[in-house]
């Protein structure tokens, strides 16, 4: 299995603490690795220590399952076929903010997720 290097976990790290910026808002930023565990962590000054644990959901919900999280939202919904996932694996973060990380062949090797904004912005 492929996984994300520290360097390029810290690389996108900083692009979305640059992104963050651009759209002044304070994040708190998680990348896992392969495994989804917590690979890099950034908490912007003043973000919400309450995003800190949603960051790091967000990004084990995107590598367990190898798609945004914002997608497995809309297949979770009443009636969907994936509704009440969110109860499973320890809890997870079925809203958008969540994404696969590939590498340059294409292969999962991590994820990335951000919390600390509007669902729009994360």
């Amino acid at each position: 299995m492929k996984d994300v290097t520290l360097e390029q976990a810290g690389a996108v790290v900083a692009a979305a603490v640059k992104k963050a910026r651009e759209i002044n808002t304070k994040m708190d930023i998680a990348v896992v690795d392969a495994g989804g565990n917590l690979k890099a962590f950034a908490r912007m000054d003043g973000a919400w220590l309450g995003s800190i644990d949603i960051a790091q959901r967000k990004a084990r919900t995107a590598r367990y399952f190898d798609m945004n999280t914002g997608e497995i939202g809309k297949l979770s919904q009443p009636g969907g076929p994936l509704f009440c996932i969110e109860h499973s694996n320890g809890g997870l973060i079925t809203f958008p903010g969540g994404i696969p990380l590939r590498n340059s062949d294409g292969e999962i090797i991590g994820a990335i997720g951000v919390s600390g904004s509007s669902v729009e912005n994360d």
